[in-house]
């Protein structure tokens, strides 16, 4: 609780606690006060009743006192009373005793009768306690009241509120790599601090800001670090979190939690996977007036509509800014596009040393080796690689995270645990051909990616995996290394087929992985002799279903029948150059399907000595993995 009197939500302090607290205090000391005076009231030790009734037929009662149940009574002398003398005492009278008043007027006592009364206080509370009870609950009722009633509480703002001295200890400069994002971001917060700054040359501060990039890049922690630098009140929420099975209270929400932050401006709004709610409106999949186009028309309306706070600056992120609503992504609501991508060599190494900081490495670990070899990583995914790295060496009682540690870590990241069965007999033989194939055709083809490790070790889906090696990042790739990369795909089929005789139904993610790249070059890269450079929407992603729907976007069949052709014909021309590979260089495959079966994983600098050297040092530069995975019959499902 807050000195302000308010909760760290910043709703107000209710006093139904406190008042039931005084309520039953009060009760208490009545009831105290009550019991003393009656004490007092009447004197002497108790007496049972049957002594009483023979002191009264004795006579020797010289005068009594009734008060309800109670008689206090006087002797005409002293009689003992628990070993003592005493003239008073006081008896509890059962509730019917007709013989007991004639007895005593016919024995002469003096009869006094007195009506038992409460103190003062206990009357007052007995009377002003219903009302102070009602007025209570009402006063309660009231202020948990609302528009909907009983459906108060859904309309409840579902954001957290981070103050100055409550905001995430994360700044701008503790976020490694991203440097341009951090550059757009400190402008948003260096204008909430010092608006004047940006007003004397007629500068406004961008009305919101989305944050766009694969999943692990950093964009909450890029929104945690603003929050940590602002200094003025920050409200995150999930999109999902306005979305219920009520229509309206999405809406409703989105009100209230833009009129917080109204009310305390400066403020920051952060809304993580706005592609919850703001989807492309119209896609024929609901009704025009279902809940979460009510809400995002409040939240466009909120961003950018007739009233508007200019110190209230929105962040959102999301991985799919293809599925947004066009309205919502239109300046004056989202100004700036901050993209947040998969970090670069010198990111990586940035991003490596901050997650290593204040771990013990061993001197073999070279973490600019690492990041070279890390090509793709996402900074989520360093970060995972670095706490399995220690948690490995925690597993073998190690004091140092070593190069190996880091090794297994990255092994265990891109193709999963090491599984317990291994491969034996005629299996684990085809395997090794299999792998032995792609190894060959990436070291004797031109245009192809340095190879890095072959191993036959199951790991998670793999059977085995022949892994590449980048020396920088790249990101265009030309058609000859897309061919090279497809030859290689289907080194392990050509392998299969030419040792063994036939293939089997381990070369299936290889050839969807080929079809898929193959497909690719006809339709989107423009990498067709016969199409020519032309973009066809031969497959569409579809953001609403979420999956692919085949032949949408103005394609004709005819020209998808075409596509189909032509990536048959790829495909049987790099099917024709892997085959050429295995068999100009049998003697290789030999030599490294036998190294296979005797230990499993053969590294780099084996390779060298296993492989002969390559007849084309051109190389390509990026770090894929050519995996062996089980077929779908292996998990029960069917195509």
């Amino acid at each position: 609780m807050k000195a302000d009197g308010k909760t760290p939500e910043g709703a107000p302090r209710r006093p139904s606690l406190h008042l039931a607290l005084g309520v039953m205090l009060l009760l208490t000391l009545g009831a105290v006060w009550h019991g003393l005076s009656r004490m007092t009231s009447l004197d002497g030790p108790p007496v049972d009743y049957s002594t009483m009734y023979a002191w009264a037929d004795a006579g020797r009662l010289e005068r009594v006192t009734l008060r309800g149940t109670h008689l206090a009574g006087t002797l005409r002398s002293p009689a003992k009373v628990d070993g003592r003398d005493a003239s008073v005492f006081v008896t509890e009278l059962p509730e019917h005793d007709d013989a007991l008043l004639p007895l005593l007027r016919g024995r002469g006592t003096r009869i006094e009768v007195a009506r038992e009364t409460r103190p003062a206080v206990v009357e007052l509370l007995l009377s002003v306690l219903p009302w102070v009870l009602i007025i209570g609950a009402w006063t309660w009722l009231s202020r948990r009241a609302s528009p909907l009633g009983p459906l108060g509480e859904l309309t409840k703002n579902k954001g957290r509120r981070f103050d100055a001295e409550a905001a995430p200890r994360v700044k701008l400069d503790d976020v490694a790599g991203l440097e341009g994002a951090k550059r757009d971001l400190a402008e948003i917060v260096q204008f909430l601090k010092d608006p004047g700054r940006f007003r004397r040359l007629g500068a406004k501060p961008p009305r919101g800001v989305l944050l766009v990039g694969p999943p692990g890049t950093g964009k909450t922690l890029l929104a945690r670090a603003v929050a940590g630098e602002s200094e003025v009140p920050f409200f995150s929420i999930n999109a999902s979190e306005f979305v219920e099975m009520f229509v309206g209270l999405g809406a409703a929400r989105v009100r209230e939690l833009f009129a917080e932050a109204k009310k305390n401006a400066p403020a920051i709004v952060f809304i993580d996977e706005i592609d919850a709610v703001g989807r492309a409106r119209g896609a024929g999949l609901g009704m025009g007036n279902d809940e979460r186009e009510q809400t995002l028309n409040q939240l466009l309306a909120e961003l950018d509509g007739f009233a508007r706070e200019p110190l209230v600056v929105v962040l959102a992120a999301t991985n799919r800014p293809d599925v947004l609503d066009a309205a919502l992504l239109r300046p004056g609501r989202f100004d700036r596009r901050v993209v947040v991508d998969l970090p670069e060599l010198e990111a990586r190494r940035a991003i490596l040393r901050v997650h290593t900081q204040g771990k013990p490495l061993a001197p073999d670990v070279d973490l600019d080796a690492v990041a070279a070899g890390t090509v793709g990583f996402s900074g989520a995914d360093l970060a995972n690689m670095v706490n399995e790295a220690a948690l490995g060496a925690t597993r073998r009682l190690g004091e140092l995270i070593t190069a190996a540690d880091f090794a297994a870590a990255e092994d265990k990241v891109v193709l999963g645990d090491p599984r317990e069965g291994k491969l034996a007999g005629e299996e684990r033989r085809r395997v090794a051909v299999h792998e032995a194939g792609h190894a060959v055709a990436a070291r004797f083809l031109p245009h192809t990616q340095p190879l890095r490790r072959v191993s036959i070790l199951p790991r998670g889906l793999a059977l085995g995996a022949t892994q590449q090696l980048a020396r920088e990042d790249r990101h265009l790739s030309t058609r000859g290394e897309l061919r090279a990369r497809l030859a290689t795909l289907m080194g392990g089929y050509a392998a299969e087929e030419l040792v063994l005789g036939e293939v089997s139904t381990g070369a299936e993610s290889d050839l969807k992985q080929a079809t898929d790249l193959a497909t690719a070059m006809v339709a989107h890269y423009g990498m067709s002799d016969r199409l020519g450079p032309v973009y066809f929407e031969h497959h569409v992603e579809h953001p609403f279903l979420g999956k692919r729907v085949a032949t949408e976007g103005g394609t004709s069949d005819l020209t998808a029948h075409a596509i189909e052709k032509e990536t048959q014909a790829l495909l049987g021309d790099a099917l024709g150059a892997a085959r050429a590979a295995v068999r100009d260089h049998r003697e290789a495959l030999d030599r490294l399907s036998r190294a296979l079966l005797e230990r499993e994983t053969i590294e780099l600098g084996d390779l060298e000595a296993v492989l002969a050297p390559p007849a084309d040092p051109v190389r390509a530069q990026r770090a894929p993995t050519v995996a062996l995975a089980l077929p779908d019959a292996a998990f029960g499902r069917k195509n």
